[in-house]
């Protein structure tokens, strides 16, 4: 059998004391793509030295980072994880097998906290608001829009995807979703992260996430796109 190829994106802003953690643990033969997004600790030199692409995105901004990863990337299947150490790269295994197997074409990890605080109360209520809202929008049905995920590159691609703020992770869910996709999620054990988080470590900043959101989900669906379906 062909060996399957596996682009790790690791969206980065200043994750110094995780990434030595989190490049660790990405599965052997896949490739890990850390996009440094404006750090000042030197996170960039240190995922270099670990092995790992580094690539430099300086639009601020989740979707920047992570959309810049997926046009860096070459493999047929791409996978996103945060890169503060809450969430074990190495769990990606079974989501790629899931994409490659032909179950599902977008697979999600619904995270499950293993401490109290792990996530705070106003990240999962933004969270849960969301959730409901997509299946108000799009009838998918889903517990979280966390950052871990798989799919193939090409169908990611083809989706044309827009936001360069939060939005990102959602809008690539409504497109996927508007495109006929199979979208599954599966429980991810959700560990206390290394450092603040940049976009909801407040309250402010779990509801300018919402905000984000909410304007993707007010967008029309696209057209059917040819070659969106994986």
């Amino acid at each position: 059998m062909t060996p399957l190829t596996v682009d790790v994106v690791l969206p980065c802003l200043d994750e110094a004391e995780a990434l030595p953690w989190v490049l660790g643990r990405v599965p052997a033969g896949w490739r890990a793509i850390v996009v440094d997004n404006g750090s000042t600790d030197g996170s960039a030199a240190l995922a270099a030295d670990l092995g790992a692409t580094v690539v430099h995105e300086p639009r601020r901004g989740f979707g920047a980072a992570c959309h810049a990863g997926l046009l860096a990337a070459e493999a047929e299947f791409v996978c996103f994880c945060d890169c503060d150490a809450t969430l074990d790269p190495g769990l990606l295994r079974d989501f790629v097998d899931t994409v490659a197997g032909g179950r599902g074409d977008l697979v999600l990890g619904r995270r499950r906290p293993t401490e109290r605080g792990a996530w705070p109360a106003h990240a999962r209520a933004g969270n849960l608001a969301l959730s409901w809202l997509l299946h108000r929008r799009t009838g998918v049905r889903l517990r979280d829009l966390g950052p871990m995920r798989a799919a193939r590159r090409e169908a990611l691609l083809g989706l044309g995807l827009t936001d360069r703020r939060s939005g990102y992770p959602l809008q690539m869910v409504v497109r996927a979703a508007d495109a006929g996709w199979r979208v599954s999620e599966v429980d991810v054990p959700y560990l206390p992260r290394s450092g603040r988080s940049k976009v909801t470590g407040t309250w402010r900043g779990t509801w300018q996430a919402v905000h984000d959101m909410r304007r993707v989900l007010d967008e029309p669906p696209l057209a059917p796109v040819a070659g969106v379906r994986p």
